[in-house]
């Protein structure tokens, strides 16, 4: 698809999405949300591609935030609305069957720190910076990000980190649990890749399945959609070939269904 905001590229079934505005730190305009969202509906429908990832243009910036000059005219109204299309958005990239890989090169501020947080997996460059220094304009983030970040590095930290607007570096967020692992930015893509890879040759289903029970973990319905799920793929030729692939002591060959 062609974007104005969004570079696109599939090679073996994955999709390298770039967010390119990097006269902006590509920062997230209105703009370039909608051509998030319409890109994530192709992504759902396209059976070529079999996983995602997202990274930013250039060496600075992952994303730099939302762009704070589209904040000037904003009151209730506005404000109720945009957040509910951010949170809508991220929910889409979350809830997507197939994995999705932040590949955070450099600043992750803002709204860019909470789509980093709605991907599935975040891998930093070396010079990465996660923050959400909303509180510095009188607000709190909006997207998903008081949400997720809790649930990912606890309560406690979170707020810290919300109420101080501190940023930290790659190490910090791994350490955190924020960030999987941590590459040289030359390397960032290429490792980013290689778990791709790894990931995409395990049975469609269940990757999606796995994907939907964590996503429901810590809420009453996770142990019952974890059921659901489970069964879900015993009723597929993949548990089939993947249990009879182990008893012939052979690698598994799974076509998502």
């Amino acid at each position: 698809m062609e974007f104005s905001n969004l570079k696109t590229h599939i090679s073996e079934g994955i999709l390298t999405l770039t967010i390119s505005r990097p006269e902006k730190l590509n920062a997230l305009n209105q703009q370039t949300m909608d051509e998030l969202n319409s890109c994530f509906d192709w992504i759902y429908s396209n059976s070529e591609i079999k996983g995602v990832i997202i990274t930013g243009e250039g060496e600075k910036a992952f994303v730099a935030g939302a762009d704070i000059s589209e904040f000037l005219q904003m009151n209730g109204e506005i404000g109720r609305e945009l957040s509910q299309k951010g949170q809508d958005l991220f929910f889409k990239i979350e809830n997507c069957p197939k994995p999705v890989i932040a590949a955070v090169n450099g600043f992750a501020l803002g709204g860019g720190c909470e789509l980093a947080l709605a991907c599935h997996i975040r891998i930093a460059s070396e010079n990465a910076i996660f923050a959400q220094p909303e509180i510095n304009l009188g607000i709190i983030p909006g997207y998903g990000g008081t949400q997720r970040l809790t649930s990912l590095i606890g309560k406690g930290r979170a707020i810290e980190l919300m109420l101080t607007s501190d940023k930290i570096d790659a190490a910090t967020a791994f350490s955190m649990g924020l960030a999987n692992h941590i590459y040289s930015l030359s390397d960032l893509l290429l490792k980013c890749k290689e778990l791709m890879r790894k990931i995409i040759e395990k049975p469609p289903v269940a990757i999606s399945m796995v994907i939907n029970a964590a996503n429901n973990a810590g809420s009453a319905e996770g142990y019952p959609i974890e059921v659901k799920n489970f069964s879900k793929c015993t009723g597929t030729e993949d548990f089939r070939e993947g249990v009879t692939a182990f008893l012939e002591k052979r690698k598994g060959v799974f076509i998502g269904k």
